[in-house]
């Protein structure tokens, strides 16, 4: 194993772990302070949970996912995807939390890290980084597979919305959740019809993912990209593994729509496109490339060994 390696999944570890805690915290002690009696170093670990725990699994997810990118995929296109998520991600959430456009009116409470103008929690923009990533490699798997590794321009289009539509996912669970927890991290300034959250909130969601995981690909197309189908798994527990998080929470919480509803149009896309591609055999199967259908006759792809 590399260097590279181990810290993807170290980082991967830590990344699962402290999401674990932040749970434990959320659910059972905030509810129930006595429980830190029990603990040794109780109150320390809850003081430093609250400080930084936000911080730190976010900041963990990015890492190994721009370390997976990088080994997988190559500086170039980590970078590629990496400064148009962030960016405009970044952006869209600094108009939002100013003008309302276009997720609604809130603003971010503190747990999240420094506050970009006093406004976006520098994590943020990470997060819809690392997610959007595994969504969209994900999606470009399971679609490559079902068109034999040529999607032509249909099938790009296809596995941009299917990517953004995973994202927006996640956020149907986790958004009514944490912005109604114990301890929450951000509120809405006029609660809307879905659990307390506006629908504008999930169309500016799918819109930005579309908008920044469509520059990321179009950077992309000369390159041609693969991924071994045994590598897809990184994707898959980052998905995973924060819906699991979102999920525990909203069923704290008794939302029980939401979590269906991210169930349904998340995770089971989720697992399906992975499944499809560990199903691909030895087929050229799930380039990443958006050049192989138009410029290279023959696709370099998600293949089985």
């Amino acid at each position: 194993m590399s260097v590279l390696e181990r810290i993807e999944r170290y980082c991967l570890i830590g990344h699962l772990v402290s999401m674990a805690f932040g749970l434990a915290g959320i659910l059972l002690v905030m509810p129930h302070p006595e429980f830190l009696a029990y603990l040794p170093a109780g109150q320390t670990m809850y003081a430093w949970s609250l400080a930084g725990g936000g911080v730190l699994y976010m900041v963990l997810a990015t890492i190994a996912v721009a370390v997976y990118a990088c080994r997988m995929l190559g500086l170039r296109n980590l970078l590629t995807f990496m400064i148009p998520a962030v960016s405009i991600s970044l952006t869209s959430e600094l108009m939002g939390t100013s003008t309302g456009f276009p997720f609604g009116h809130y603003s971010y409470l503190s747990g999240l890290g420094y506050k970009i103008s006093g406004l976006v929690p520098f994590t943020i923009p990470l997060s819809w980084f690392y997610l959007g990533f595994s969504a969209y490699v994900l999606a470009r798997a399971g679609l490559s597979v079902v068109k034999s590794g040529k999607l032509g321009w249909l099938g790009q289009i296809g596995a941009v919305v299917l990517g953004s539509l995973m994202l927006t996912s996640w956020d149907f669970v986790l958004d009514p959740a944490m912005s109604q927890a114990a301890l929450p991290f951000w509120y809405w300034h006029t609660p809307g019809a879905f659990f307390g959250m506006p629908y504008q909130n999930f169309a500016g969601w799918f819109g930005t993912g579309v908008v920044y995981i469509t520059v990321a690909a179009f950077l992309w197309r000369q390159q041609t990209i693969s991924i071994d189908r045994q590598e897809l798994g990184l994707p898959l527990v980052v998905y995973l593994g924060n819906f699991v998080f979102a999920a525990v929470l909203s069923i704290g919480a008794g939302f029980w729509i939401p979590l269906g509803l991210g169930l349904l149009t998340g995770v089971a896309p989720a697992v399906v496109c992975w499944w499809l591609a560990q199903r691909g055999g030895d087929r050229a199967i799930a380039s990443l490339s958006l050049a192989d259908s138009v410029s290279n006759p023959t696709p370099v792809a998600v293949t089985s060994k």
